[in-house]
């Protein structure tokens, strides 16, 4: 018995229409995924912050010589005053500080991205706003960069957190990735090269925050410098006083608090001058 004429080609459409339904299922959840991943600020997120935790006091146990030592700095620092060691570090080594504002900028975006200020539209305003997206951010870093490590360091932070960018405004742009308003406007597919783009801004984005800003953030951790100035102070030592070098910690009065690198304790010096040079110690890897 052979069936109804048309029944195999309906069997046929039928089958095709489930396949195509799952695929584009699976497409959508793939982009809710991606999105919702940006709405978390991505790996440099987790990246950033696990940095801010470990790296400051890597860089005091190493510098200061571990153990008793680093207690007695952090308890003399406080807790909320671990952000200045990472902050005299990030403005005392100019690729930290630049690869620190490469992700930062780039986990702004993608979050903000994903929460929909990319628009789809095609309108002077949407394009314009589009344009801002993507400039005040990067700039904005560029400047600090330039501020802080001279005009060379800021113009490369502002083209490489430009060229970071660029693909997820692409995406989000041709509806590869959705933010949590569900838009109506089906995925318009990227041309081959923008897909090539897309795919290498990706990569590199994630070479730089998972391999090479960690990497670099951990070797100033052991580098051997000071986070903080350095000076050479009196030093009450018994009943006479000497001069010696001190990483400073706190100011009071008309003296200093800091870590005396030689008797290797917490002293008050008085009469101090700065030091041009940060280093107190041989780097981790020239021990």
């Amino acid at each position: 018995m052979h069936p109804a004429p048309g029944i195999e080609e309906r069997a046929v459409e039928v089958a095709d229409g489930g396949t195509e339904q799952g695929q584009g299922q699976g497409q959508e959840q793939e982009q809710g995924r991606r999105a919702e991943l940006d709405r978390k600020g991505g790996p440099g997120h987790t990246v950033l912050l696990a940095l801010v935790a470990a790296v400051p006091l890597v860089k005091i146990a190493w510098t200061v010589g571990g153990g008793s030592h680093t207690r007695e700095v952090v308890t003399t620092l406080g807790v909320p005053d671990l952000g200045e060691v990472l902050v005299g570090m990030v403005t005392t080594t100019p690729l930290l500080g630049c690869l620190a504002a490469v992700v930062t900028s780039r986990v702004v975006f993608a979050l903000f991205a994903a929460r929909g200020a990319v628009p789809r539209g095609r309108s002077a305003g949407a394009v314009a706003r589009t344009v801002a997206l993507l400039l005040v951010n990067p700039i904005a870093m560029g400047v600090l960069c330039l501020v802080f490590y001279g005009p060379w360091w800021g113009l490369a932070v502002v083209l490489v957190a430009l060229g970071l960018r660029q693909g997820i405004v692409y995406e989000y742009r041709a509806g590869r990735r959705r933010h949590h308003h569900r838009e109506a406007a089906p995925p318009v597919d990227l041309r081959p090269w923008q897909v090539r783009f897309v795919a290498a801004e990706q990569w590199t984005a994630l070479a730089l925050t998972v391999l090479a800003l960690p990497l670099v953030a951990f070797a100033t951790a052991l580098d051997g410098r000071a986070w903080d100035t350095v000076l050479r102070c009196e030093v009450q030592a018994g009943a006479h006083t000497e001069q010696s070098r001190l990483i400073e910690l706190d100011r009071k009065g008309n003296g200093v608090v800091g870590w005396d690198v030689h008797a290797e304790e917490v002293v008050n010096g008085l009469g101090c001058v700065k030091e041009e040079s940060l280093r107190v110690r041989p780097a981790w890897w020239n021990s």
